[in-house]
């Protein structure tokens, strides 16, 4: 199976889950028609041709995988009923998935559509791509929303895929935006500790699960393998030429050149996932472009973030729970019996149900959470429920916080912990920003839960006695 966008975007018409939309302006339209749309319950994915000021074909792609179906289909699984369903296929795939890495590494071939045209010298041109101005206050124009950037650790060769912000500067240089503590700003620091330039390959089209698989975390150097044990096949990659890097065969455009330690150019503020324009404008690594290959009628993959629910956060909420769904029961704190990180906040919001088992279990596993990678750089609050508590039902998790926690004996405060830049709270005026969390244990007290008094419930049999009775009634299905 090809990592063909052009296969996704034909699936997704087949779904009816593909809306096309010509005539968009570059310059906010396209951001904001995705920002209104995906706050849809069933968001379709938008193809924006014909843009203002470009020609019939150079096209970008949004909200991908918004929807419970595009996220299924993209991600080559089942669909099922509701969100914590799919929450719990993901915790059961992804093991198997990472079972599976050294059977899947990427597959060199020696062409592929991405080759369709090469830009070099005075060709090279990111301007020649319609790079949307997603927001109102974004600093310039991002051409890297839903990208893939490849670089390599100098020491240990390994290759990493992640999902950084690319802005366009001209026609020949882009802005790197990488937080502290990620693999491919790692990867820059340590060429730029002996004053050597950074190999750089950054694709913006592509099938979005390349897209998807980038941005979560995943061992070292094995996003292809994940991406090839998903799909059942090796990713076709490109050794490409300047650089070295392995670029996908099949994507619809890839940037190629060089981060030198040498060179900043101002960047931000820009949107952020969080909703805010969280980053000021400051100086941040460049990457002078020295070749583009694209397809012909190459097609952006853009993911603007926003206030939640935005384009990435659906994804992020499902594949994110079933990752650190693993994680605890891998560090083993039993019973844990759903995991949820809220659309409104991702990782700053984490709802984990469980079924105590002794005294300390419920705080024992909020600590934890508070401290695995994937909310260890931007958390915030880590709420803990009992089994029979839908973690993904905001109204049911609330009650259970107003109902069974003390504010005196159950929220206590972690402090002095990793903190990232993006964070909106951090103060402006410093980059080294400390940042704390609040643990909630809304459980029922472990010494007398047995004697917690007993919840108001419509019983399994009531319910079916009297909805079968007054269906008509009621107009219930």
């Amino acid at each position: 199976m090809k990592l063909s966008l052009r296969d996704w975007l034909e699936m997704a018409e087949a779904a009816d889950a593909l809306v096309r939309i010509d005539g968009a302006d570059w310059d906010l339209e396209i951001g904001a028609l995705s920002a209104i749309s995906v706050k849809r319950k069933d968001c379709p994915a938008l193809l924006f041709d014909a843009i203002k000021g470009y020609a019939p074909g150079y096209r970008v792609l949004t909200c991908s995988t918004s929807n419970h179906r595009l996220l299924s289909r993209t991600f080559n699984i089942s669909a099922c009923t509701s969100d914590m369903d799919l929450v719990k296929i993901f915790k059961e795939k992804i093991p198997q998935w990472e079972a599976a890495l050294k059977e899947f590494p990427p597959r060199i071939v020696a062409t592929g559509p991405v080759l369709e045209n090469v830009l070099s010298g005075m060709d090279v041109d990111l301007l020649k791509f319609p790079a949307p101005k997603w927001h109102e206050h974004d600093n310039g124009r991002y051409i890297g929303t839903g990208d893939a950037v490849i670089t390599r650790d100098p020491d240990t060769g390994a290759v990493n895929i992640g999902t950084y912000r690319i802005k366009v500067h001209d026609k020949k240089t882009a802005a790197l935006f990488i937080t502290p503590g990620k693999h491919g700003r790692l990867h820059y620091e340590k060429y730029h500790s002996r004053a050597e330039r950074c190999p750089v390959a950054i694709s913006i089209g592509h099938h979005p699960l390349l897209f998807r698989v980038a941005g979560i975390r995943t061992p070292e150097g094995c996003e292809y393998n994940y991406v090839g044990a998903v799909q059942g096949e090796p990713v076709r990659v490109i050794q490409e030429e300047i650089t070295g890097l392995p670029i996908p065969a099949d994507s619809e455009i890839v940037i190629v050149g060089w981060c030198p330690p040498d060179k900043k150019m101002p960047e931000g503020p820009f949107g952020e996932w969080t909703g805010y324009y969280a980053s000021r404008e400051e100086p941040t690594p460049i990457v002078e472009v020295e070749r583009i290959y694209h397809r012909n009628r190459p097609i952006i993959l853009g993911a603007p973030p926003s206030r939640p629910p935005h384009d990435a956060a659906y994804c992020r909420t499902i594949m994110g729970s079933a990752l650190l769904y693993n994680e605890l029961l891998k560090n083993g704190i039993p019973d844990i019996q759903g995991v949820w990180l809220s659309e409104a906040g991702l990782e700053l919001l984490i709802i984990i149900s469980l079924i105590q088992r002794y005294p300390g279990h419920a705080r024992q596993a909020a600590l934890f959470a508070t401290q695995n990678r994937l909310s260890a750089s931007l958390g915030r609050y880590v709420i803990v429920v009992d089994e029979d508590i839908d973690p993904s039902n905001i109204q049911e998790v609330l009650w259970a916080v107003c109902t069974r926690s003390d504010p005196e004996k159950d929220i206590d405060i972690v402090r002095r912990l990793w903190a990232s830049s993006l964070d909106p709270i951090a103060p402006r005026s410093t980059r080294d920003y400390f940042s704390s969390r609040a643990i909630i244990d809304a459980c029922k007290p472990f010494e007398w839960k047995d004697q917690f008094p007993r919840e108001i419930q419509v019983s399994p049999e009531l319910y079916r006695r009297v909805t079968d009775k007054w269906k008509d009634v009621l107009k219930l299905n």
